[in-house]
């Protein structure tokens, strides 16, 4: 099927061209980016079926252990014996001794199998982290569509209307983008901690509308600039002198064009709030207890990172690499899609250019 789509798309569908074709078949031999699309794709399917993919569930698990039994055969007793899980999490903790250790790939005494070990407090660390995954997909996202929604209407504002409108946007966004965004989240982190929003998901809702609110000018700085070269075309004018209302105008014939880089910068800084997510929870700033967070993990096995239990440390902060990595490799592999078709010009010009100097 997709050796025919190719097929197709090559031989006979010259006439159907379109730009979105340069910028599907720039990225299909980016192998960066095809690299960070995988790795978005099992990061999303690790948040969304994180309670199918677990051995175990965040109720069982964390919530209320002690309600849950779970059966096991007794090799002493010689027979199938039921203990809670709560009993059973605290016979499996992982405390940094070979004696007191569940490690990778493992089960525990009471034949429950651990991929990622345990926690110091027994419980089983693959559930966690999966659990964490969702979390940090959360943030990110509520974080990034805040702030995109936020940059781009700013960015249409500023790019049709220009003049004074365009200098106190500049000098809102200078004026934020001066501000250490790591010092200003931690102080609103710790002013707001005590506010119903602090309640909202154990902290995850403030955290991402923080984020949102500190980082949306580097993205309107990205999109401005496109933004304002469209808003010069011809066909802005003719909007204009048809009569489209503003709204209309700036949505229908300068959002479209923009929109590529508003998703390529996006996406990479998707990455970066997942890092500061992972460290503000490190600090003890973030998402509260009980939601599983990956920096908060991170910060757990810290104190046993030279141990046999250095798995509770090494698991998620191997993962949040590895994520962000994923990510900023995906933002590249786009923006290299988009901007092949003006590579292409460029490489044209600069041969002809060449060819006319060597005659």
């Amino acid at each position: 099927a997709v050796w025919g789509l190719r097929i197709y798309r090559q031989e006979y569908r010259a006439a159907d061209w379109t730009p979105r074709d340069d910028a599907v078949r720039g990225f299909a031999r980016h192998r960066w980016g095809q690299f960070g699309l995988v790795v978005v794709v099992l990061f999303l399917i690790l948040a969304l079926f994180a309670p199918a993919l677990g051995p175990t569930t965040m109720e069982r698990n964390v919530e209320d252990p002690f309600s849950y039994e779970v059966s096991y055969y007794d090799e002493d007793a010689g027979a199938v014996q039921t203990v809670t899980v709560g009993q059973a999490n605290l016979d499996s903790t992982s405390q940094g001794i070979p004696e007191r250790n569940v490690g990778l790939f493992s089960y525990d005494r009471y034949n429950r199998y651990h991929p990622f070990g345990t926690l110091p407090s027994g419980q089983d660390l693959f559930t966690a982290v999966a659990l964490g995954a969702r979390v940090s997909l959360f943030i990110g996202l509520v974080a990034i569509t805040v702030s995109a929604a936020v940059s781009a209407a700013l960015a249409l504002i500023s790019a049709y209307y220009g003049g004074l409108v365009d200098l106190a946007i500049v000098l809102l966004s200078d004026a934020t983008q001066s501000l250490p965004q790591l010092l200003v989240v931690i102080m609103l982190s710790v002013v707001l901690s005590q506010t119903w929003i602090a309640g909202l998901y154990n902290g995850a809702v403030l955290l991402s509308l923080i984020f949102a609110l500190t980082g949306w000018p580097s993205l309107w700085r990205a999109v401005r600039g496109p933004a304002l070269q469209v808003s010069e075309r011809a066909w802005v004018d003719a909007a204009d002198g048809y009569g489209l209302d503003s709204p209309r105008t700036m949505l229908r014939h300068i959002f479209p064009f923009v929109v590529g880089y508003l998703l390529v910068y996006a996406s990479m800084s998707l990455g970066g709030i997942i890092i500061g997510a992972a460290g503000l929870s490190f600090l003890g700033l973030g998402v509260t207890a009980p939601t599983p967070e990956w920096g908060r993990l991170v910060n757990v096995g810290q104190p046993l990172l030279t141990t046999v239990s250095w798995h509770i440390a090494v698991m998620p902060g191997v993962l949040i690499v590895i994520v962000v990595t994923g990510f900023n490799a995906l933002g590249d592999g786009i923006r290299d899609a988009i901007d092949s078709e003006t590579n292409l010009e460029n490489e044209e010009e600069a041969s002809a250019a060449a060819s006319g100097a060597g005659g």
